[in-house]
């Protein structure tokens, strides 16, 4: 997947570059970042360099994760605030991710960014389902999800591995026809609306 810069009216989500490393550091020293993602904990600075500098490129030249990095501004000139990924989880499987940095959690930037790579992925990259897991009780991220309009589905008992533990994860869906947009196949689900 060749990277590519996406934007809203308050931000720009392109891809890491090795002098995002310091504010990734920054970001990833939040507790709440290391306790609900699977970030390495404790974080440091060489953490932040590989991902900037090895992991997030080799996600993309693989095309098997596009991470971006949020920023504010639609020119990308303000601080970090997020970063937003897609994980391939195989032909049509996706799953995003994502952590804010906790000084800008409360204005809506995340949701805004979850809904910019979510349309991206249904327009361009030709996704029929986009879905989103989190540990049974991180309701930030939850809140998320469902303000971008994912619909939660259920929970998954022993589904998600953190840092060598597993957890009980909501999953949620998010399909591009959630969004008004046409699904790249025909969809008949098992249950209809009226039933």
């Amino acid at each position: 997947m060749e990277p590519v810069t996406l934007s809203t009216a308050r931000l720009s989500l392109r891809p890491f570059v090795p002098a995002d490393a310091e504010e990734v550091y920054a970001g990833c020293q939040d507790p709440a970042v290391q306790r609900w993602t699977v970030v390495p904990s404790p974080y440091e600075r060489a953490h932040a360099r590989s991902w900037v500098e090895e992991i997030s490129p080799a996600g993309w030249r693989e095309d098997r994760e596009y991470t971006f990095a949020v920023r504010l501004g639609p020119e990308g000139g303000g601080p970090l605030v997020a970063s937003v990924g897609v994980h391939v989880r195989g032909p049509q499987a996706y799953e995003i991710g994502y952590w804010t940095a906790a000084e800008h959690r409360g204005r809506g930037y995340m949701t805004e960014a979850v809904g910019r790579v979510a349309r991206w992925m249904f327009t361009d990259v030709g996704a029929g389902r986009l879905e989103w897991r989190a540990a049974v009780g991180n309701a930030p991220s939850r809140r998320v999800a469902e303000k971008a309009g994912f619909r939660v589905e259920g929970v998954l008992r022993a589904a998600l591995d953190l840092r060598g533990t597993l957890h009980d994860c909501w999953v949620a869906g998010l399909l591009p026809t959630d969004l008004g947009l046409p699904s790249p196949k025909a969809y008949l689900p098992a249950v209809s609306a009226t039933s």
